[in-house]
């Protein structure tokens, strides 16, 4: 369990722990933070808040829950008053940015990053609850209780956020004619 030794180590004085928590949370927050924006670059700049944020206001981690599920939690505060700020602001897709990689099959390669940008597209027309509840719980492996804390819900709405959730996201998978297993 991430019981934010890390941060223990940063509030004491070690200026090389808190290099040690961003290597550590900052592609996975980036990726959450994302599903508020729909803009990498700017999920990247509410991670980095999020991450100055910690040096300078020194919060206090009670240790309620994980740290990753506390980190989350001020990332996504962050991402809320950055979108508040900035709500009449429009910034462009991450998916305008994908390049494709060069591997030796590239064709099956090609296909595979095709299916990840349907999904991705078809993640975004889901409500924002819907798309942070399944990228933390099957993209980030956040458990259910885990998933609450950061969404502020119980762990009985994270359930039904995931049925519904995966309901509507079959339902529109189909409509795109995307073939899929075990969804």
């Amino acid at each position: 369990m991430d019981n934010g030794e890390n941060y223990s180590r940063f509030l004491s004085g070690d200026k090389n722990a808190l290099e040690d928590i961003v290597r550590e949370y900052m592609d996975g927050l980036v990726l959450y933070l994302c599903s508020f924006t729909d803009n990498i670059v700017t999920a990247e700049e509410i991670a980095e808040d999020t991450f100055v944020k910690l040096y300078a206001d020194r919060p206090s981690f009670r240790g309620r829950s994980t740290f990753r599920t506390w980190l989350y939690a001020i990332g996504r505060n962050t991402a809320i008053d950055h979108i508040r700020k900035h709500k009449k602001y429009r910034e462009v897709s991450a998916d305008d940015l994908y390049s494709l990689s060069d591997l030796a099959d590239i064709e099956r390669e090609y296909i595979r990053d095709e299916e990840r940008i349907l999904l991705r597209r078809t993640m975004e027309k889901l409500c924002e609850d819907y798309r942070q509840v399944l990228y933390l719980v099957y993209f980030e492996n956040f458990t259910n209780s885990e998933a609450g804390a950061v969404m502020k819900k119980s762990e009985r709405q994270i359930r039904n956020l995931l049925y519904r959730a995966k309901k509507a996201l079959k339902l529109l998978l189909e409509k795109e004619g995307f073939e899929y297993e075990g969804l």
